[in-house]
């Protein structure tokens, strides 16, 4: 006979194990989700959906531990779907067949199906593209859920026949809420100071599936007095920062970097450079980075920036990690109190414009060098005047293509190094018109 105890049964003298804090505060309706009510109160677009008795294909864009599987299986349960999840990771197309094969067979008994498939943006084209006749023939509602951004990662096809609603971080908040569930499912308070509790909450870093995994650590330990914030550093291991180096996060944090220099403000700009530096950016890609806002934002308004960011890139170069950090972090400070201006930015991109549109134009005869003798027969370099030999040193003669209206590209700020610039610049239009004259 069978031993059933070898089976992984649990023996009859033995207490059965106590299921995970994360299984036990599982919300049961969708009422309990925290954190998503712009999606499911009101006129949030699944609760529309849901009103309206009519659920259609969906992609859950968000980051980790806000509730996707959760509320994809309570749709199912809602409107009395079969729920079936696979994850995108470990299923291969032989796998895919006999899901969609036995989506077909319940739907002709008279059942559909809900089918969430996690890390949705792991299939490949050909793959994402297997699921579109199953959904427009009716066979499966597809819920997939990515971490990633759709625009990106999912096909054009898939994305013209579903719905994409993005979840939202966890806030503080809604942690504490969390928090509060856990302590009335547990019955007792957590052993933690103030200071401790709010500390135990940023280390989830808006992860709910973290932070119910840190408090059944912290609910397990045995203390004789409140945990404050060393002890429970001391004791858990903070969560990684979230940050993917060549994905969306990547974009998103290298322009809110360059938004806040652009912006004047020191302190967000290196907010943001430390958490690109903790996440694991390659200090060489930020040095070449914070030269191009210079270039860019602060241009002639302020001449040094450019060459303090490069010196900035030379220095990290030949100190490497942590020490040339802070020069960058010095470059990043002088960027965002910098002057900003983008006349030259501007100016370079309209004469870029004004040569595309007049690329066939020679320039005109008197600024030609005429190293031949047919060259000065046939009028290269006549009439040229020698800037240096006119009154103020300015000839005011055209340099434009003849028959070419004069264009005006640089039209600099009266902020920074670009006042005098733009001092200059009047002085030799006036000039120019008197020598016209």
């Amino acid at each position: 006979m069978t031993d059933l105890f070898d089976q992984g049964a649990a023996r009859p003298d033995q207490p059965a194990p106590s299921r995970p804090l994360a299984d036990r505060l599982r919300p049961q309706t969708l009422a309990q989700v925290i954190g998503q009510g712009h999606l499911l109160k009101g006129d949030g677009p699944l609760a529309s959906m849901l009103a309206a008795k009519s659920l259609s294909s969906i992609i859950f864009w968000g980051p980790p531990g806000v509730g996707k599987t959760t509320i994809a299986r309570l749709l199912a349960a809602e409107t009395d779907l079969a729920f079936v999840q696979i994850s995108a990771i470990f299923t291969g197309v032989p796998e895919l067949r006999k899901v969609f094969e036995a989506a077909r067979l319940r739907r002709q008994n008279g059942r559909g199906t809900l089918l969430f498939v996690d890390e949705i943006h792991r299939f490949n084209k050909a793959q994402q593209d297997g699921f579109l006749p199953h959904m427009e023939d009716g066979t499966i509602v597809l819920v997939g859920a990515t971490t990633e951004n759709p625009s990106f990662e999912l096909n054009a096809a898939l994305l013209s026949r579903a719905n994409v609603m993005v979840l939202n971080r966890l806030t503080l908040a809604d942690l504490e809420l969390m928090a509060q569930r856990a302590e009335k499912e547990v019955g007792r308070a957590l052993p933690t100071t103030g200071p401790g509790r709010e500390s135990l909450l940023e280390m989830a870093d808006g992860d709910g599936r973290a932070l119910l995994n840190l408090l059944e650590q912290v609910f397990s330990w045995t203390v004789k007095k409140p945990i404050g914030p060393d002890d429970l550093s001391a004791r858990l291991s903070r969560r990684a920062p979230k940050y993917d180096k060549s994905g969306e996060e990547h974009y998103n944090l290298i322009s809110a970097l360059h938004k806040s220099v652009r912006g004047s403000d020191p302190d967000a700009a290196l907010y943001w450079l430390a958490r690109m530096l903790a996440g694991g950016e390659d200090p060489r890609f930020l040095a070449r980075r914070l030269t191009r806002m210079a270039i860019e934002d602060i241009g002639l308004a302020d001449p040094a920036a450019q060459a303090l960011c490069l010196h900035a890139w030379e220095v990290y170069e030949r100190l490497g990690s942590p020490e040339g950090e802070l020069a960058l972090a010095q470059a990043v400070v002088y960027l965002a109190l910098a002057p900003k201006s983008n006349a030259a930015y501007k100016a370079f991109g309209a004469a870029m414009k004004a040569a595309r549109a007049t690329g066939s134009e020679p320039p005109p005869k008197h600024i030609l060098n005429a190293p031949t003798r047919l060259m000065k027969d046939i009028g290269y370099g006549s009439g040229y005047a020698y800037d240096h030999d006119a009154e103020d040193g300015f000839s005011g003669q055209n340099y434009f293509p003849d028959g070419m209206k004069r264009g005006v590209f640089y039209t600099p700020p009266e902020r920074g190094h670009e006042r005098e610039l733009k001092k200059r610049l009047d002085y030799f239009v006036k000039l120019r018109a008197k020598r016209s004259g």
